[in-house]
Order: structure tokens, then C-alpha cells, then sequence
């Protein structure tokens, strides 16, 4: 088959559409013909030699697909050949086809169509699973999204408002803000031109807000921490703004705050598989129902991966961009 992989680690001209050995469906796997994978933004780590697939993952890029079922590994029996499914990976889904865990193959939602959902898992996952799972987002509570035109900023604002939470964003440009708005962010910051700290202050008359979920790390790690509400919870989910940052504990411990790290892709397979059950019983129906909706910014042939990795590098993307075959 073929994939598109990194010839070497550099800049978006290393992708490279070229042949690869075949998957094979190991048990509790299946085979995944795939129609469409989405690009993250780990997808550029990796792309540049700074974020490795792990162990047993194939080499190639892409960490969500769709497709339909194509094999059957010894036993699986959730799933049938023809089976159309989207699907959370650990690496791989900028291919043809490609082996999944069974337990991270999830069927389309319904309304959706089978290339729009492949920007749907590595999102979902990812937004449930720190969201709920983890910071116990809660209805009247605030969350403030940082990056909130991103894919997983989309899905955060869209999630949240299912749940009864309030949200504010900060976004780079009136036009993602915009866009947020529309979503259902009722605060709206633009980070090149307001401190999100201050503007939080004002607008929670100094209380702030109960969740961050936050892409930047070290660079906003303590004006998060000046910005949680007694009680709040930061999940760092991205390194953007670097990785070593100095905490104020002082203000942690009056605060009763918390601070957790979390990824998605170095998780066990039966971790993934939770998740992924949660997103179908809860995130699924909020789809079909029409309040949660996809948010894709552009579809592009999975050719043209090199293009589509610069312009996610650019900031020229809201929402995701998915790479159809």
C-alpha cells in the first residue's frame, strides 16, 4: 500500500506519498480501508523528529481516520467486514489502510458523512476525556479554552455548552473569535492584543474561571494558575509556549487548585477504548441531535499533506483540516 511518510525530519517537503508493508490485523485488531485521515498538530511534531510514534505504532503520520472495515483480526467480534468506522490511532492514517485496536474503531455518528468524520475522534477523545474524565467539567461552571479556533478548541466550546458550562477563548485573529462566538464562547480574547488574565478578571469580578484547558504550557503556566477559581482544575494538554515553567504553589494552595498533564496518544489501549466508549454514548448523540457539529476547515487530497501541514503551521485553519484519498 501507500502512505505518506517522512523521508527525514524537517519541514513540510519531507512528506512523501510512497509505497509501505501492508498492515496486518493482530488480534483484538482490525484492518481499516481508510477513506480519510485529519491533520494535528502532533502530526508537525513528529513530522520534525521531535515527537516519536510509540512502540508498535507504524512510522508514518496520522492519529484519526475513517474508512470501512476491511479485516478481521482473531477475535474480534464487535465489528463486521464492511463496517463503517472512524477511528482513534496511535500513528498512521495518512495511508491506505491501516490496523486499529477494535475497541478505537467507533461507527459514524449519524448526519455525519464518512470523510467528515475523520476529523472527529482525535478531538472528541481528547475534549471528553480531559473535559469529564478528568477535570469534572460542571453545569454554571466556567471554562476557558485556550486556542479556541483550534480543532480541539472547536469541539471544547461545543462540548462544554452540551453540558451546562459557560466558556471564554483566546484566539489570534477577529475572525476565529468570531467563529468561536458562533460556537458558543460568550468571552472572546484576542491573545496578541488583551492579556487573558486580566480580562478574565474583570469579567468573573475576580474570581475566575473553574477549568483550563490549556495548549501552551510554560508560557501561560502562571497566569492559568493567577486565573483559576477556588477549587479550579488546569489540564495542560500541548507544549506550545514551552515545556519548563515555575508554579506559584502559594497561590495553587489558596486557590485549592489542581494542575494535570495529560496525552492522549501514550495512553493503554484499554484506556483508549474507554474513552472512546464514552465519546459514542455521550458526544454521538449530541452530534445526531445537531449540537455538537463538526467544525472542518478544508478538504484537501492526502497528497497533498505537505501543503495541508503548512498551512496548520501558518495559523490559516479553524477547526480541522482533513486529507481525503
Amino acid at each position: 500500500m501507500h502512505a505518506i511518510v517522512v523521508t527525514t525530519p524537517g519541514d513540510a517537503d519531507v512528506l512523501a506519498w510512497q509505497e509501505v508493508p501492508d498492515p496486518v490485523a493482530a488480534p483484538g485488531e482490525v484492518v481499516v480501508e481508510v477513506a480519510a485521515a485529519a491533520v494535528n498538530r502532533a502530526d508537525l511534531l513528529q513530522r520534525q523528529g521531535l515527537y516519536p510514534p510509540p512502540p508498535g505504532a507504524p512510522e508514518w503520520l496520522g492519529l484519526e481516520c475513517s474508512g470501512t472495515v476491511a479485516e478481521l483480526g482473531p477475535g474480534v467480534t464487535s465489528l463486521s467486514i464492511g463496517d463503517e468506522v472512524c477511528c482513534l490511532l496511535s500513528g498512521g492514517g495518512y495511508a491506505e489502510r491501516v490496523a486499529v485496536p477494535a475497541g478505537q474503531a467507533m461507527p459514524i455518528p449519524a448526519g455525519v458523512d464518512l470523510v467528515t468524520a475523520a476529523g472527529l475522534p482525535e478531538v472528541a477523545c481528547t475534549v471528553w476525556s480531559n473535559l469529564v474524565m478528568v477535570a469534572h467539567l460542571q453545569r454554571g461552571e466556567w471554562l476557558l479554552v485556550h486556542g479556541g479556533g483550534s480543532g480541539i478548541g472547536t469541539m471544547a466550546i461545543q462540548v462544554a455548552r452540551a453540558l451546562g458550562a459557560r466558556v471564554a477563548v483566546t484566539a489570534g485573529s477577529a475572525a476565529k473569535l468570531a467563529r468561536c462566538e458562533e460556537l458558543g464562547a460568550e468571552v472572546l480574547i484576542n491573545y496578541r492584543e488583551q492579556d487573558f488574565a486580566e480580562v478574565l478578571a474583570a469579567e468573573t469580578g475576580g474570581r475566575g474561571v473553574d477549568v483550563i484547558l490549556d495548549n501552551m504550557a510554560a508560557k501561560y503556566l502562571e497566569r492559568n494558575i493567577a486565573s483559576l477559581a477556588p477549587g479550579g482544575r488546569l489540564v495542560v494538554i500541548g507544549m506550545q509556549g514551552g515545556v519548563k515553567g515555575e508554579i506559584d504553589l502559594g497561590t495553587l494552595l489558596r486557590r485549592n487548585g489542581s494542575v494535570h498533564a495529560t496525552t492522549l496518544r501514550g495512553r493503554t489501549a484499554e484506556q483508549k477504548a474507554e474513552i472512546c466508549t464514552q465519546v459514542e454514548r455521550h458526544v454521538w448523540p449530541w452530534i445526531a441531535a445537531g449540537i455538537v457539529k463538526p467544525v472542518i476547515d478544508r478538504v484537501m487530497p492526502i497528497t497533498d499533506a505537505a501543503d495541508a501541514h503548512r498551512a496548520l503551521e501558518a495559523g490559516d485553519v479553524t477547526g480541522k483540516i482533513v486529507l481525503r484519498r
